[in-house]
């Protein structure tokens, strides 16, 4: 690989390390202020918004810059909302607008490897892409559940600069400092990302029309038998994902009796436990049999349930990285059999703009039903009941429509060397 990727990847890292960073630091703030708990996942819930909302505009503001100068522009926009948290705005409103960051981000991270690399190099890289996504969440995860930590937040607390008041008086505080230094290295980075000569000039700037051909977009996914299977698929997956990152927040305070900053490791377990069967996955599921994993969601959603019975920690460690293999296997298929067909039906970049918008419009709508669980006084154990009950539910249709699918016709031809 030429030097450049691994400069893109270590942008990509540091910025995805401090994402999952600040959603514990931004808890941890929640908490301090002794705002009611159905708010917690309201904090997702305004990050997702810009995604769906943007979702038409972000993939062209991409393609207008040099990559590396959106990213940069995406981390500097993160910085901002790290900095009204720290100024005492309201978290929920400051991490909406690092969502505006996250979904300029996006489209750039992916779009700069289609212009640096050769397309023969495109697997290797995004292998790296997830890989180092995967490293991130746990790493990420684990470093806001220490830094909001009693332990490690009392000696920093209690460093002092002569003559000069900081106003860091809190372990979320404290978090926020180290999390703006990382997104901070993330942009320096930016800066060094290789120029790749691709003509940076929109082909329509109307508004109008590049709603228009989102739409356009989305319902030609949509409509095509095998799009339509794995973009449910992935919907489903993520708006489940982000719930289940909250429900085991919940369950571990309730249930294990762990403070956020102990939970925070059971989410980096599931985390792993997701990269193990996304290996896994890669190793026996080859593209043209990707719909055969559709069961295994369906086993998922019924495994979550067990969650209800178990509070001893080896258990509890066992049971999350069963979880999470089993989402990873299920999901990695089914992502890449969509970026195969957006591929061939419109090309990659729409194809991850209409993903985009799906993924997390399924996120906005089950994080919005958890926090009225919630607001409901739900225990934790009727909200993991019905999470499992609804994902099961769901899988089954999604099989049953693909079985309809076939009935009803010939299926489009998936090349048994695929490797889009």
């Amino acid at each position: 690989m030429p030097f450049g990727f691994y400069i893109i990847m270590a942008a990509q890292f540091f910025s995805s390390f401090a994402d999952n960073a600040l959603l514990v630091a931004a808890i941890a703030l929640l908490i301090q202020l002794k705002s009611p708990e159905w708010l917690t996942p309201m904090l997702k819930l305004f990050f997702t918004i810009s995604y769906v909302g943007l979702a038409p505009f972000v993939g062209a503001f991409a393609d207008a810059l040099p990559k590396g100068h959106v990213m940069f522009i995406s981390n500097a926009i993160k910085i901002a909302g790290c900095l009204l948290m720290f100024l005492d705005v309201n978290p929920i409103l400051a991490y909406a607008l690092v969502g505006v960051g996250a979904a300029a981000y996006s489209p750039a991270k992916y779009g700069i490897l289609t212009e640096y690399l050769p397309h023969q190099k495109l697997v290797i890289a995004n292998g790296w892409i997830e890989g180092l996504t995967v490293a991130s969440i746990i790493l990420g995860t684990a470093l806001g559940g220490l830094l909001v930590s009693s332990a490690v937040a009392r000696p920093l607390l209690a460093f002092d600069l002569p003559f000069i008041d900081t106003d860091i008086d809190t372990p979320a505080e404290v978090a926020m400092i180290f999390i703006m230094a990382t997104y901070t290295i993330a942009a320096i980075f930016n800066l060094y990302i290789p120029r790749t000569g691709v003509d940076h000039r929109m082909p329509k700037k109307n508004p109008l029309f590049l709603v228009h051909d989102f739409y356009h977009s989305m319902r030609l996914l949509w409509k095509d038998k095998l799009g339509q299977i794995s973009l449910a698929v992935t919907t489903l997956f993520w708006g489940a994902g982000a719930t289940l990152q909250f429900i085991v927040l919940k369950w571990a305070e309730v249930a294990l009796g762990l403070n956020l900053s102990q939970a925070t490791y059971l989410q980096a377990i599931t985390a792993l436990g997701i990269a193990m069967g996304a290996l896994l996955a890669a190793r026996m599921v080859p593209l043209h049999r990707a719909v055969g994993v559709l069961p295994v969601g369906t086993v998922m959603g019924l495994v979550v349930i067990a969650m209800v019975f178990v509070k001893y920690m080896p258990a509890v460690v066992a049971l999350l990285i069963f979880i999470g293999g089993l989402a990873g296997f299920f999901v990695v298929p089914m992502n890449a059999l969509l970026q195969h067909r957006g591929h061939i039906l419109m090309g990659a970049g729409h194809s991850i703009a209409v993903q985009n918008f799906n993924e997390n419009l399924s996120i906005l709508a089950m994080l919005g039903l958890y926090a009225l669980l919630i607001k409901l006084n739900l225990s934790v154990y009727t909200v993991i009941v019905l999470f499992g009950v609804f994902v099961t539910v769901t899988m089954l249709l999604v099989g049953r429509r693909h079985e309809y699918n076939k009935r009803s016709g010939e299926l489009p031809a998936i090349p048994a060397d695929a490797t889009h």
